[in-house]
């Protein structure tokens, strides 16, 4: 199994900015296209954000685009959620997923079905 664990969250002002980080032990980090989720308390999970394996290709919600950026360092097996201009509904649980490729993939996922591996979250409050 693919252990993630992510960090960075916290209580911040809206308007501010964070960074999470999704940390993996697993060797072969660069065979796997990487997302993030969120769930607030009584919703849905819903999706943020993905990456391809190469990192070349990545794709947002439309409620976070251009203040949020995916990013990943696969030399150092991380995962990254840079999070600008922060709202209140922004607030959630965000979470780290993973999905093992078999090929060089320059294709993101967006669903839930599409990712086995799951992170056990990071807290993000942000008020107002």
């Amino acid at each position: 199994q693919v252990q993630l664990v992510e960090s960075g969250g916290g209580l911040v002002q809206a308007g501010d900015s964070l960074r999470l980080s999704c940390a993996t032990s697993e060797r072969t980090f660069s065979d796997y296209a990487m997302g993030w989720f969120r769930q607030a308390p009584g919703k849905d999970r819903e999706f943020v954000a993905a990456i391809s394996a190469s990192g070349g290709a990545a794709y947002y919600a439309a409620s976070v685009k251009g203040r949020f950026t995916i990013s990943r360092d696969n030399a150092k097996n991380t995962l990254f959620l840079q999070m600008n201009s922060l709202k209140p509904d922004d607030a959630a649980v965000y979470y780290c997923t993973a999905k093992r490729i078999s090929y060089s993939d320059t294709v993101v996922y967006t669903t839930l079905y599409d990712y086995p591996y799951w992170g056990q979250g990071t807290q993000v409050t942000v008020s107002s």
